[in-house]
């Protein structure tokens, strides 16, 4: 069994089995504590290996003790034989005998379990204040290879690469730098060196202002765009200004663990667990006469909390490569998508337009690896056939939307263009805007839909749903459960549109999830006569999603 097992079809049945390996807070804001609220609030099961023991309230810390070695390989051991994890959360370590004997044991575990965890570091080294935690430095270097992202919060940053082991290869990146250039560079060292990924805390950047900034250096994400791994991002969200704020990092640790626990990708993950702690801080509350605690506030579906996202180019400066929506906006949607068939063959849009579609998309792809002769004639014919499917759209009064083809649809004038996620990179969205075309956009996860969502699009896809032969994907299917999860976050903003795997059968499953509309492809591509297959799911759909309309077939010619 490993991580993938733990699909989030069914959250709330049997929930995965986070860790969490920290020292307590009596207080209970911060530590083991903090993290078993937020495993317990966000449908995961807790277990808890307890690295210290402290007597501290919401104003000081009066006592610190360290518990044994042989108690802490204990825990860890008992819990292993038993109720091994999907994702640990790894915080306070409060000496180097720890972080060396935590080592071993990881290193055993992948050695001898089938199920590799994922493993999040949260280096508890300096408070967001600046108070420290340990005596002496902690050298994690043993934990290179063994963890999967690291979350140093500004001064743990610094400090990490300020160690010996980094020192030589720490650069400042000069007078004209940045403190931001600076940051992105430090985060860069540090996941080169840890090999991992690195999650680099702006909450305590006071120089970042009315933004709070965190830098995400992401390796290779099985599962996430080719366009999305190897890289850097910045994640912005507005700066929340409240004292409620003890254990901020405790929980977004935790968080992230819960989300790899549902099967999220990494990338989803950190947005995730980014929205959910700017909603517990923004609903924070005080409890003593210090700093509050965070609410617990369950799944995120507030998307004000989530953060902006922006890639960074290689001179640690963030790039326009993802735009924001361009000022005059895309067209608006004239009627909802419905049953949104996807085609590749002009014979049957037409017949679907005759039948009554009133939206579709024409997909049409280039063969690669042609010779030059070969390839000219192509663009030709695909030129042509995209000026059919334009005529054919007018002629029928749909909205008719060109896959891909952003240049040649602006150049023939569609009604709209449909873009991927790799497409989006490219793509001149104000020259599609300028035209007044309406745009749709595809997602495969909750970061690339927050991606759609920074360009305004007229609509946004998201899928794939269930197993699909149609093309290639580097995303596993989504499922029903994380489609409700996206249709609730996104459905009260946009018109959004399931795609992948859709067919006739489960078709009121889709309904049941709350998405706007649902896009087809073999469900009436492969259909023996693909105008009756449309009339049918047309027929259907309407009875499921629009019961008090008449849910009758369209007639013929309409």
């Amino acid at each position: 069994m490993n991580s993938s097992t733990f699909v989030s079809e069914s959250i709330t049945q049997t929930p995965p089995i986070v860790w969490t390996i920290a020292g307590s807070d009596s207080g209970g804001g911060a530590g083991i504590q903090a993290d078993l609220l937020t495993i317990q609030d966000l449908s995961c099961h807790g277990c808890s290996v307890i690295t210290t023991l402290t007597a501290q309230n919401s104003v000081s810390v009066s006592l610190v003790e360290t518990v044994s070695e042989s108690m802490l390989l204990a825990q860890f051991s008992s819990l292993l034989a038993d109720l091994p994890p999907v994702a640990i959360k790894i915080g306070l370590l409060a000496s180097q005998a720890q972080v060396d004997i935590l080592a071993g044991c990881l290193a055993q575990m992948r050695a001898t379990q089938m199920m590799v965890p994922f493993v999040v570091l949260d280096p508890v080294m300096v408070a967001s204040s600046g108070a420290n935690f340990n005596s002496i430095d902690l050298d994690f270097s043993p934990l290179i290879g063994l963890i999967d992202l690291l979350t140093p919060n500004q001064h743990e940053l610094k400090r990490l690469c300020f160690q010996s082991t980094l020192a030589q290869d720490r650069a400042d990146v000069g007078n004209n730098g940045s403190q931001q250039q600076q940051m992105i560079h430090d985060t860069k060292l540090l996941s080169d060196t840890f090999k991992c990924h690195v999650l680099a805390k702006g909450g305590d950047a006071q120089w970042q202002q009315q933004q709070a900034i965190d830098v995400y250096v992401s390796k290779s994400v099985k599962g996430a765009s080719l366009a999305h791994s190897n890289v850097v991002f910045m994640l912005s969200s507005q700066r929340i200004a409240t004292t409620n704020n003890h254990g901020s990092g405790c929980t977004l640790s935790s968080a992230i663990a819960c989300f790899i626990a549902h099967d999220f990708v990494i990338h989803d993950a950190i947005v995730l667990a980014k929205a959910y702690v700017n909603k517990g801080l923004t609903l924070g509350v005080s409890l003593g006469q210090g700093p509050g605690v965070l609410a617990r506030t369950g799944w995120p579906a507030d998307l004000e909390m989530m953060p902006s996202i922006k890639l960074v180019s290689s001179d640690y400066r963030a790039q326009d490569r993802f735009k924001p929506a361009p000022l005059n906006g895309f067209k608006a949607l004239h009627q909802s998508l419905g049953i949104y068939p996807v085609l590749d063959d002009l014979g049957i849009l037409k017949n679907v337009l005759k039948a009554g579609c009133k939206t579709v998309q024409y997909r049409a792809k280039l063969a690669t690896n042609t010779d030059a002769d070969t390839d000219n004639r192509q663009r030709l014919t695909l030129e042509a056939n995209i000026i059919e499917a334009i005529k054919l759209g007018r002629e029928y009064h749909a909205q008719l939307f060109i896959n891909d083809h952003w240049q040649l649809a602006i150049k023939h004038g569609a009604f709209g263009v449909h873009l991927g996620q790799e497409d989006l990179v490219i793509a001149d969205l104000t020259a599609i805007a300028a035209t007044g075309m309406a745009l749709g956009l595809s997602s495969h996860s909750y970061f690339e839909a927050l991606l759609a969502h920074q360009c305004s699009p007229s609509y946004i896809a998201l899928g794939h749903i269930f197993a699909t032969t149609t093309k290639q994907m580097p995303s596993a299917p989504q499922g029903l459960s994380k489609l409700k999860r996206y249709a609730s976050l996104f459905a009260r903003h946009y018109p959004t549109v399931a795609i992948g795997g859709i067919n006739l059968n489960n078709l009121e499953l889709i309904a049941d999830t709350g998405v706007g509309d649902a896009a087809v492809v073999r469900a009436v591509t492969m259909a023996d006569d693909p105008a009756k297959a449309y009339r049918a799911l047309h027929h259907k759909w309407l009875q499921l999603t629009r019961p008090l309309a008449k849910a009758c077939s369209p007639q013929e010619g309409v």
